[in-house]
This record gives structure tokens, sequence and C-alpha cells, in this order.
């Protein structure tokens, strides 16, 4: 059985170059998503949320197997990422940042997948008396389409916390002067496990959706 990577199938949207702003014009995938608030490095929302997505993620895997016959690589962890006050990324405002995360699933699962690996799910997680996650949590993941379209992506090299020059950069710098706005969400997409690199390796693709200003 052959497996789908889609870091490899759609290897264009999975990398950058690491010194500079680069278009790209993303089409629309489905995703596995759920919404909240706070600090990612303490929120127990966010890590319940997090674990979520895993959790229905690999189970989506393995029932792909056994129904469709048909196998691919969990894709990493993505985020969405805005505050009502933007200001609260400039003063590293932790707790006032609202995050959509996501996994991008394949074109052919479908809702009633998610509802069958739910409730599997939900029923496991009755006998852990130390989940990762929780019954509302797991509730709250949807499946949906997402087009981001029109970009500007890099890859960066570094800790988390770091990124904030870069992005400031962008937005006050680079797109003023070649004619680009914003038009959607922060975009970052985690290439590989921070608790298993040293910091300065940790690997993040960095995407703004954008337009024309002219």
């Amino acid at each position: 059985m052959d497996k789908i990577d889609f870091k490899k199938t759609d290897k264009a949207f999975y990398t950058a170059k690491t010194d500079r702003w680069e278009p790209v014009d993303v089409p629309e995938w489905q995703f596995l998503k759920v919404e909240g608030q706070g600090d990612p490095q303490t929120s127990p929302a966010y890590s319940a949320a997090v674990s979520a997505l895993y959790s229905l993620s690999y189970g989506l895997k393995f029932r792909s197997k056994s129904v469709y016959g048909r196998d691919y690589v969990v894709g990493p962890l993505e985020g969405l990422w805005w505050a009502d006050d933007m200001e609260a990324y400039r003063s590293g405002d932790r707790a006032a940042w609202k995050w959509r995360m996501m996994i991008r699933q394949p074109d052919w699962i479908t809702q009633a997948d998610l509802e069958a690996v739910r409730l599997a799910v939900l029923g496991k997680l009755k006998g852990q008396a130390e989940a990762g996650t929780n019954a509302e949590t797991l509730q709250a993941v949807a499946l949906t389409a997402y087009r981001e379209g029109s970009s500007l992506q890099r890859l960066y090299f570094g800790p988390y916390v770091d990124e904030a020059p870069l992005l400031i950069d962008l937005h006050d710098r680079f797109m003023p002067e070649h004619g680009y706005e914003p038009t959607g969400l922060h975009h970052e997409i985690y290439l590989n496990d921070p608790r298993k690199v040293a910091p300065e390796k940790i690997k993040t693709l960095l995407r703004q959706p954008v337009r024309s200003s002219a």
C-alpha cells in the first residue's frame, strides 16, 4: 500500500527560502480544526486542542487504511494566529493570542469518517484517568475546507518566541515596499517536533495571505 506524504506531494507549500519572503498560491485543502485562546506554552486549552487534533487525525489515518485501503502520513500541526488587538503580538501578551490549530486531511476523508472516529476516541477517553484532551474539545473539532490563495512564505529556524522581529519587518517594511497588504491570518506550519531538536533547529514555515495594494 502506497503511503501519501503531503510534504512530498505538495513540497512547494511545505518548504521555502530562509533568507527572503516568496510568493505562493495555496490551493484549497481540508483540515481538522479547533479554536481557542491563550499562551500556547501554558494554556491547558491549547494542550487539549493539539491532543484532540492528533487523536482524531491518527484515528482517521487508521480508518482510511481499513475502509478505503489508502494510507498517508499524518500532516504537520498548523496554526492560524490573531488577537482582538494586534499589539498583543508586538508586546508579547501571549494570554491575548487567539488560535485556530489545524491538521490537513486527505480529500477522501468525509464528515461521516470524522464522526465515526470521534465516537471511538470519546469512548476510549472515558477509561483514561489522565487523558491529554477532553470530551468538550473533541466535540469542538470540525472538518472544514480552507483556501489560503495568494500568500508570502518564508522558512524560519529558531525558537517560536524569536519570530516577532521577522514578522514585524514583514508587515512594516517588506509588504509596503513590495506593494502587498494582508488579507488573512498569520499562518505557521510546524515542520519538526520542538521537544526533539535544539531550539535553534526548530523549523517553522511562516505564511501570510496577501493581495496587491495597487
